[in-house]
């Protein structure tokens, strides 16, 4: 396995005793959840995002005392459903059988690189630890700041980590003054709710700063299956990180659920499968470079959102929306449609989509009939919020700094851009001493999230309307709401009536708290 540097948890033997039923090892980043009710690890995972610490600390603070008891059950498989699951599955092929069983895994003191290839398999879920609810202003005892540290980086990373770190404290310090004065607190307004927008903002607007080698925690819901794929991939990457966390997440699978991953230890199933894996990175990156395609002499461009192709037309949509209330072919309602007027289409499509009351009610699937592909450029920040998109296809490219930085304008306004663009400085140039030391898959591990990236999002126009309604709103961080909003001018342009279903979109600019009205809401909620 490869060597992992990563902060060593302690526990008493009272919780250890207390842990022990329901995690599978103590003292190991990656670990599954057992022995609990599927409500609780929902919970667990749910409340993971917002708290500072581990899943086993928020298990042991918020979760262990309230916990009835559950009989521990015996982990893995029993001989009968093994050796019926070697016929089924093995004998025969049938995947389906593997889409049938899951587990609840944890991965943690995973880096900002790693937690997106971890959520790059779309059927399943996750849950991340945010870096906007979440200060990263602290040393870990016995560790130190929290970022991915290899040996073989030298201690000239360590220095230009621990520089970048220093600077976000002291930047969310003064930030935080800022935005205080900025936006104080209106009458009869919740001191409470009001420093929690405000310290809310202030990790929005300073989070740009910190690494991309910033460490997460990650957790996981998944089928066999989709594990079975997850590990195959993080076996054959490039990364020494992301094989190490593959063969953890392995030995994790072959205790909970062993046969769903027995095919990947067999030279001749998963190992030749890894094989082709790498075979096809380095058939794609051989091809680029003889086109000519792997040129990173970029000038810097700025953010952008471009739509390279839309499929299909509003007819086809109608008609699509209308199919399952129909009893003839498609070609006969398209035929139908195709005799109303642009304005009279326009009117039926508000009909057929009907008053939504919230963002989570939506069209019917006649929308997935339309498509879109559009190509990105902003901040590595906004792309993690955008990948995690489950309904979508993302490809990305390598994080690098051609494509230059963002700085935010309230960090300028706060008087504190020169300590923010040296962080930038600060990060390019360890990226580019990494990248002339040999290390081109590891040195993005050096670059400020605030780097931009390009990347392609391919939806239908169902999961656009979703998208764009959630990352628009005014609890958004700025630079996916910005994304977002020219996603919805960009389908305006070219299908109105989809556009104009999107009802609950928030395309408002006016400086504010972002996160005041949430907070309050929860405060209401919870009777404070």
């Amino acid at each position: 396995m490869e060597k992992l540097t990563y902060p060593l948890e302690r526990f008493t033997e009272d919780e250890q005793a207390r842990l022990a039923p329901h995690f599978t090892n103590l003292d190991r980043p990656v670990f599954a959840l057992v022995n609990l009710p599927e409500t609780v690890k929902g919970a667990l995972f749910a409340r993971y995002s917002r708290y500072a610490g581990t899943l086993r600390r928020l298990f042991l603070d918020e979760f262990a005392e309230s916990l009835p008891a559950v009989p521990v059950v015996e982990l893995g498989e029993g001989e009968r459903a093994a050796k019926l699951y070697e016929t089924i599955f093995l004998g025969y092929g049938d995947d389906s059988v593997a889409q049938l069983g899951g587990a609840h895994i944890a991965c943690e003191w995973t880096s900002n690189l790693l937690t997106k290839i971890l959520q790059r398999p779309r059927l399943a879920a996750y849950l991340e630890q945010s870096t906007r609810y979440i200060a990263y202003d602290t040393r870990l005892d016995g560790f130190g700041y929290r970022y991915h540290r290899d040996p073989r980086f030298g201690p000239a990373y360590e220095a230009a980590m621990d520089d970048l770190f220093s600077t976000y404290s002291a930047l969310l310090a003064g930030v935080s003054a800022w935005v205080d004065e900025k936006f104080p607190a209106a009458e009869g307004e919740s001191p409470a709710a009001h420093r929690r927008a405000v310290r809310a903002k202030a990790l929005d607007l300073v989070r740009g700063v910190l690494p991309a080698a910033s460490l997460s925690h990650v957790g996981i819901y998944a089928t066999g299956q989709t594990y079975e794929q997850l590990v195959l991939h993080l076996l054959a990457h490039p990364l020494a990180e992301a094989r190490a966390y593959g063969e953890m997440l392995l030995e994790e699978l072959q205790t909970v659920m062993p046969s769903f991953v027995a095919r990947v230890p067999r030279p001749d199933r998963g190992g030749r499968w890894i094989e082709y894996l790498r075979e096809r990175n380095e058939a794609a990156a051989t091809v680029a470079a003889r086109l000519g395609l792997d040129d990173t002499d970029e000038e810097t461009t700025a953010p952008s959102v471009r739509l390279l192709r839309a499929h299909g037309s509003e007819e086809e949509l109608l008609a699509a929306l209308l199919y399952e209330a129909s009893t003839v072919g498609e070609s006969e309602a398209l035929a139908a449609v195709g005799r109303l007027t642009a304005a009279e289409r326009s009117a039926l499509v508000r009909e057929l989509v009907a008053e939504r009351e919230n963002r989570r009610h939506r069209p019917g699937r006649g929308f997935e009939t339309l498509t879109y592909r559009f190509e990105i450029v902003s901040d590595y920040g906004a792309f993690r919020d955008l990948q995690r998109h489950r309904l979508l296809t993302c490809q990305w490219q390598r994080l690098s700094p051609d494509l230059g930085a963002d700085i935010p304008h309230e960090v300028e306004e706060a008087g504190l851009r020169p300590d923010y663009a040296r962080a930038l400085e600060t990060s390019r140039a360890e990226y580019e001493r990494l990248r002339g030391e040999g290390l081109a898959d590891e040195a993005p591990y050096a670059l400020c999230l605030a780097y931009r990236i390009r990347y392609v999002l391919e939806l239908d126009a169902r999961e656009a309307l979703h998208l764009i309604e959630l990352r628009s709103g005014r609890e958004g961080h700025p630079s996916y709401r910005a994304v977002a909003l020219q996603m919805r001018d960009a389908i305006a342009a070219v299908h109105p009536s989809v556009a104009a279903a999107m009802a609950f979109l928030d395309d408002s600019t006016e400086p504010r708290l972002e996160r005041l009205l949430s907070e309050m809401r929860n405060e209401a909620r919870a009777g404070r």
